[in-house]
Order: C-alpha cells, then sequence, then structure tokens
C-alpha cells in the first residue's frame, strides 16, 4: 500500500464511522492487548491551549532524559505529525506496516479515523516502548478515543465555546464533556477556567476525590515580558519557584500554558519520584517544539502563523499582536470554517487589521471568499482575494513594507497550507 492510498482509505472510508461511544474502541483496545495500560503520562483536555501544554510536557520530559511518546491532533501537514517519539516523527513505512498488521481488527470493529490514530500511538508508545506518554485530546473528553487511556496527571486548559453541535451551546455543557477525563484519584490541573465551566468541573473532581490545582490559584505563572523573540515569565508552584524563565513562544497565554504544563510535571516527578532539575527546565522551555501557534516564519519583516479558530484563540492572537506589535495594524491573511464563529472573529481581526486577505482553505467545511468578504465590507479595512491559499499568502507577502507585519490564520486548516506551500518553495 502506498502512502496516497493509506490516506485516501482512512480519510474516506474510516471517516464515515464515527460513532460518540467509547464501547469500540475499548473492545478494539482490549483486542490489541490494551497497549494504553502498559503507558504512564499526561492526558490533555479543555478548548485552547491542549497542544501547548503536550508540548511542552514532551520538552520538559526529554531534558530530564526521559524516552517519550507525544500523540495529538489534528496535523498541519502530514498524518505522522500525529505521533512523536522523542520529539521525532515515525517513518511513513511505519505507520503503513502498522496500519497494514492491525487493519483486520480495524475493520472488525469498523473504527474511526481517530480510533484508529489513538490506537496506532498506543500501539507504537507501548512497543517502544517510552518512558512518559503524552495524549491530547481529539474532542470533548468524556467520549474522546484517548480517555480508555488512565494517565498519572490530566490537565483542562481553558473551556470555551467551540465544537458546539458535538459538545452542547453552553459552556456549562462544553464543560461537563471536558470533565469527562477526569478519573477518581488522579491529579488534576486546571488552566484559566472561570465560572460557571469552573463550577461544573470542580463538582466532577470533588465527587471523585481528586486532588485539584489550579492556575491562578495554587500555580501562578506572571508575566515579565513579550516580544517577538518570545515570552519571559516567573513562575510558583508548591515549593518550586523559577524567576525569569523564557519561551521561545509568543502570547501572555502561553505562560498560563506553560505554567499549566510545568505544575503537572512537577506533580508526577513527586508520583514517580524524582528531581525536577532547574537547568533543564530552564532549556525545556526555550526550546519547545510546537509548529503553527504564533510561529514566527520571518522577524524582518514579522510574519506570524497562527491556528486561532474560535472567539477564544483569536482574542488571545489579538491580545498578543497588541502588546508585540502596540503601534502597528498588521495584515492579515485568512481562511475560516463556516461553521465557526466566523462573523465575530472578522470583527477582532477587523478591529486590528489595515488590509485583509482572504482565500478558501482546501477544508470542505471552509467557508466561500464571498462570505469572508462580505462580512469584512461590514468594517473600514482593505480587502482582497485569492483563489488558493497560498497564492493569498504570496499576495500578502508582496504588499509587505518594511514596517509591516503579517499575520496569517484563522484556521489550522490554513496554517498547514501556509505551511505546506513553503514547504514546498
Amino acid at each position: 500500500m502506498e502512502y496516497r492510498e493509506f490516506l485516501d482509505l482512512i480519510y474516506r472510508r474510516y471517516s464515515a464511522n464515527i460513532k460518540l461511544s467509547l464501547d469500540r474502541i475499548v473492545e478494539l483496545a482490549a483486542e490489541l492487548g490494551s497497549p494504553q495500560n502498559k503507558l504512564s503520562g499526561f492526558h490533555v483536555g479543555g478548548t485552547n491551549g491542549k497542544g501547548s501544554v503536550c508540548a511542552t510536557l514532551e520538552a520538559l520530559c526529554l531534558a530530564h532524559g526521559f524516552s517519550t511518546g507525544l500523540n495529538t491532533s489534528p496535523h498541519l501537514i502530514n498524518y505522522k505529525e500525529r505521533f512523536r517519539i522523542d520529539g521525532k516523527e515515525p517513518e511513513i513505512q511505519t505507520l503503513l506496516d502498522l496500519f497494514l498488521q492491525y487493519q483486520p481488527l480495524f475493520d472488525k470493529y469498523q473504527a474511526s479515523f481517530f480510533e484508529i490514530s489513538t490506537a496506532l500511538a498506543f500501539i507504537q508508545f507501548a512497543q517502544k516502548p517510552v518512558d512518559v506518554s503524552i495524549f491530547e485530546v481529539g474532542l470533548g473528553g468524556r467520549l474522546d478515543a484517548t480517555n480508555v487511556f488512565t494517565p498519572e496527571v490530566a490537565a483542562i486548559t481553558t473551556i470555551g465555546l467551540d465544537h458546539i453541535k458535538t459538545l452542547g451551546n453552553s459552556v456549562k455543557l462544553i464543560a461537563a464533556e471536558k470533565a469527562g477525563i477526569i478519573k477518581s484519584g488522579i491529579s488534576l490541573v486546571l488552566g484559566k477556567i472561570v465560572p460557571p465551566a469552573l463550577d461544573v468541573i470542580l463538582q466532577v473532581a470533588e465527587q471523585k476525590k481528586v486532588p485539584t490545582y489550579r492556575y491562578g490559584v495554587d500555580i501562578i505563572g506572571k508575566s515579565q515580558a513579550s516580544d517577538i523573540g518570545g515570552i519571559t515569565f516567573d513562575f510558583a508552584f508548591r515549593d518550586y519557584q523559577f524567576k525569569g524563565l523564557h519561551a521561545n513562544l509568543l502570547g501572555d497565554h502561553q505562560v498560563t500554558n506553560i505554567s499549566t504544563a510545568l505544575a503537572c510535571f512537577i506533580l508526577y516527578s513527586q508520583i514517580k519520584g524524582f528531581e525536577v532539575k532547574e537547568e533543564s527546565v530552564r532549556h525545556a522551555i526555550d526550546h519547545i517544539n510546537w509548529r503553527g501557534r504564533m510561529q514566527v516564519l520571518s522577524s524582518k519583516p514579522p510574519i506570524i502563523l497562527d491556528g486561532a479558530h474560535n472567539m477564544e484563540g483569536m482574542k488571545a492572537l489579538v491580545d498578543t499582536l497588541d502588546r508585540v506589535f502596540p503601534n502597528v495594524k498588521p495584515r492579515f491573511m485568512i481562511s475560516i470554517l463556516a461553521d465557526k464563529d466566523f462573523s465575530g472573529m472578522i470583527e477582532l481581526i477587523c478591529s486590528r487589521a489595515s488590509h485583509v486577505y482572504v482565500a478558501k482553505n482546501q477544508s470542505d467545511r471552509a467557508a466561500t471568499v464571498e462570505d469572508l468578504v462580505s462580512e469584512i465590507g461590514k468594517y473600514p479595512v482593505k480587502v482582497s482575494s485569492a483563489p488558493s491559499v497560498a497564492e493569498a499568502y504570496e499576495m500578502a507577502r508582496r504588499d509587505m513594507r518594511d514596517d509591516d507585519v503579517l499575520v496569517c490564520g484563522g484556521s489550522l486548516f490554513t496554517v498547514g497550507e501556509v505551511l505546506n506551500h513553503l514547504f514546498e518553495k
């Protein structure tokens, strides 16, 4: 089987098998020998920031000498991005061989695309075997395939309105789904979560007698500086205090994400009985590997790539731009999915932009260029359109002056297409 054939198969055939239940992944995992039960580590859910928390945990574990398995979603360019072992993606042939080996079981249980991806992560990490596994929730939490894994520490980053057709149209309903990853006796770390979502999560945590640690209460992260080179902040949790930590990620929201991850790691160290070393922490946090989230493609002139795709994420992006580029009205190149709150996101973008370039990314869910242009037309902002994300990017790039800033995003699909375009160049 060739790679393209594999992708076509799992996307078209198995994507139709979505079923909101854990029954199938439980049965599939059992027949695989329950590889997830051989793993130790972290389970991270939330609306925004969970990928950054996972990438930070990977960096911290590697810096302390542990072998790691990282499973995230979605991918930006290549399917193999969903799996990292010791910070490296597997060979395509490795994934093909594993899929073919277990395809009869995937077919037997009519497994979905995400269930297959999760099972492949379980198998790879158990076969290695890795010291620490890090799983990012795909959607929600309660019925997510990753939820058959029992971690030492769980985290919920933020709660916001996203995927409302599946998770519910209120923060309370969404919080209840996210809280589904809480397991009896397993330590829980919470990012910046406010009522009423916080009330829902704390109620579940109390019912399950879970030790709970909250950012802003038990965990303190205090931003000291933020520029295009990254962020500098102070951190405190339990007996640990680190002053002047520097991260290579942009945005004060990343102070929260990194602090959440660092608290998770400290709890894990106390469960496993190893020392958290300040020198290793500093090195790890300054070398986090996470593409497409306030990623600096160029510093002169600044070109920023960000996957913000909901109101909470877009507000974090705009707030970061206000702080890092206070006197500049950036150009934006965007393509947004139609099932997101693109009207609200465009309002935020147009409050900051000098010129917006729009295209339709390759997702079947992408909003049309006409709809985006019509929405932007409500605001006093220049707008241009192009037939593709790559062409919109090049148009915006050509228009840039030396004192300009270009921000590309609106969707992780858009981010992936920009990265793919630059890779092919």
